[in-house]
């Protein structure tokens, strides 16, 4: 994935969990029924997590693999920590 294919489907992401967040805010806003709002709160959390996927699978084609060639010891603490933060988010 090239910086640039990377950037667009980064930037169309957000600008999808932007539009989320405003439909979110004016459910609130609009006391709408609470399983509603919690359907598109769940929905935001899932595009984040596409978000996060697209953002580690950068890291691990671009940045990884040339730590992996140069700095072993560098990119297996970096993963470990990456995996480690997620386990605390699940």
């Amino acid at each position: 994935m090239d910086n640039g294919g990377f950037k667009g489907q980064a930037e169309r992401r957000i600008n999808i969990i932007k539009g989320q967040l405003d439909g979110l805010f004016k459910m609130i806003d609009k006391d709408e029924y609470c399983t509603d709002i919690l359907d598109q709160s769940l929905a935001i959390q899932n595009s984040l997590k596409s978000l996060d996927g697209l953002i580690l699978e950068r890291h691990l084609r671009i940045h990884a693999a040339d730590q992996f060639k140069n700095n072993k010891e560098k990119a297996v603490n970096e993963l470990l920590k990456i995996f480690k933060k997620k386990q605390r988010n699940d």
